[in-house]
C-alpha cells in the first residue's frame, strides 16, 4: 500500500530547515517503523498540487494506528505546524511498493485518468484511495527520465522531482 503525505509550507524563514528537519531526521524514523518499507520525499515542478509529497510504501493502514509509528514518526514535527497548510493524507491501494524515483527522472502523477501519462509515453500505475482523507479518490503514478522532458507542460499533470533518495529499512 502507498502511503502519501502532501502539504505546503508557508514560512520561507524556516523552510530549509523544515525540509532538512523531514528529509534528514522524519523520513529515517518513519522507515524503522515496523510495517513501513520505503520512503521518498518530492517537490513539485508543476501541476496544481501542495508543492511536497511523501511517498511511503506500508503493509497496512494498522501501521499508521500503531502506538511505535505514533512515537517514531506519527506528529512529531510540532515546531513547524503552524506553517503547514493544504496538508493531506491517504492511502492507496495498487501498488506495494512505491517505485523509486532517481535524481534523473521525474515522477508524474496525474488525478484525471491514466490517458495524459498514455499519451506521455509511459506506462501509469493506478492506485485507489483505501483510508484517511479519502481525496483524491484515483491516482496514476509513473516514472519519466529527464531526457523525455516534454511530458512536464502537460495539463492535467503533477511532476515532481525527487527531494531525497528512496529510502528502505
Amino acid at each position: 500500500m502507498i502511503y502519501t503525505v502532501e502539504c505546503n509550507y508557508a514560512d520561507p524563514a524556516s523552510e530549509a530547515e523544515w525540509n532538512a528537519f523531514y528529509s534528514l531526521e522524519k523520513l529515517p524514523a518513519l522507515i524503522s517503523v515496523s510495517g513501513f518499507s520505503s520512503s521518498q520525499r518530492f517537490k513539485a515542478l508543476s501541476g496544481d498540487c501542495p508543492a511536497y509529497l511523501a511517498l511511503h510504501s506500508v503493509d497496512t493502514l494498522a501501521v499508521l494506528q500503531s502506538d511505535e509509528y505514533r512515537q517514531k514518526g506519527g506528529g512529531n514535527f510540532s515546531r513547524w505546524q503552524s506553517h503547514i497548510t493544504d496538508w493531506r493524507r491517504n492511502l492507496y491501494a495498487g501498488l506495494d511498493r512505491a517505485v523509486a524515483v532517481g535524481a534523473d527522472e521525474f515522477l508524474l502523477v496525474s488525478e484525471q485518468g491514466p490517458q495524459v501519462l498514455i499519451e506521455s509515453g509511459v506506462t501509469p500505475i493506478a492506485l485507489h484511495a483505501v483510508a484517511l482523507d479519502g481525496t483524491p479518490a484515483h491516482r496514476w503514478l509513473a516514472k519519466l527520465d529527464c531526457a523525455q522532458a516534454r511530458a512536464i507542460d502537460l495539463p492535467g499533470l503533477n511532476v515532481y522531482r525527487a527531494m531525497t533518495a528512496q529510502l528502505q529499512p
